[in-house]
C-alpha cells in the first residue's frame, strides 16, 4: 500500500475511533493501527516492538509526523494531563476521496478495531495489545500461561487484569476470524 492510501486509511480511522468515543491520542492511534495489522491482516506494514506501554511503532510514529508536516494531521491541544489529539485536516479528507477502493477494502477492519478500541482508555489499550502481542508470539500458550507472560513483561498490570486480557484478545482473534472481511 503507497504512503497516500495509508493517509487515506489513517483518516477513516481518526473518524471512525472519534465517532467510537475515542478522543485520538498517539497511544489509541498507536494501538489501533497495530491491532488493525494483526487482527485484520490491513497491509499498512508498520514495525512494532513492544515497548513501555506495550506494542509501538516508530516507523508509525514518524509517519504521523511527517503527515502533520504535509498539513494532513494537525494536534489538538488538550487540557492538562492529557496530550494532544490528532486529527485529520479538509485536506486529509479530500486526500480519502482519492482512495475510494482502499477505503472500500478495509471499511469494514477499521469500524471493527474503532467500535471495539474506541471507548477504550489508554491503560485497557495497552493491556489489550500486549495481549495480542503476546498470543502472536505463543498462539499454543493456555490463556494463564499467556497472562503470566504479559504481567512478566508489564510488572504494573495485575495477573487478574492480564488474564482479562488474553481472554478479550482471543475473543477478538475469534470474531475477526470468523468475518471474511476483516481476513
Amino acid at each position: 500500500m503507497n504512503r497516500m492510501a495509508k493517509a487515506a486509511l489513517l483518516t477513516r480511522l481518526l473518524i471512525a475511533l472519534r465517532n467510537h468515543g475515542s478522543w485520538c491520542g498517539e497511544t489509541h492511534v498507536q494501538k489501533s493501527i497495530y491491532l488493525l495489522q494483526e487482527l485484520c491482516s490491513v497491509p499498512l506494514n508498520f514495525r512494532f516492538v513492544l515497548y513501555k506501554h506495550g506494542p509501538f511503532s516508530f516507523d508509525l510514529r514518524d509517519e504521523l509526523t511527517s503527515l502533520q508536516a504535509d498539513d494532513l494531521l494537525t494536534l489538538q491541544p488538550q487540557a492538562i494531563p492529557y496530550g494532544p489529539r490528532l486529527a485529520p485536516t479538509v485536506g486529509a479528507q479530500a486526500l480519502a476521496n482519492r482512495f475510494p477502493k482502499t477505503l472500500a477494502s478495509y471499511g469494514a477492519a477499521v469500524d471493527f478495531i474503532a467500535e471495539r478500541l474506541g471507548s477504550c482508555g489508554v491503560n485497557a489499550l495497552e493491556r489489550l495489545a500486549t495481549a495480542v502481542y503476546v498470543r502472536r508470539q505463543h498462539p499454543e500458550a493456555s490463556s494463564t500461561e499467556c497472562a503470566k507472560i504479559l504481567a512478566g513483561l508489564k510488572p504494573h498490570i495485575l495477573l487478574e487484569n492480564a488474564l482479562t486480557a488474553v481472554d478479550e484478545a482471543d475473543q477478538l482473534f475469534l470474531e475477526t476470524r470468523l468475518q471474511p472481511m476483516l481476513s
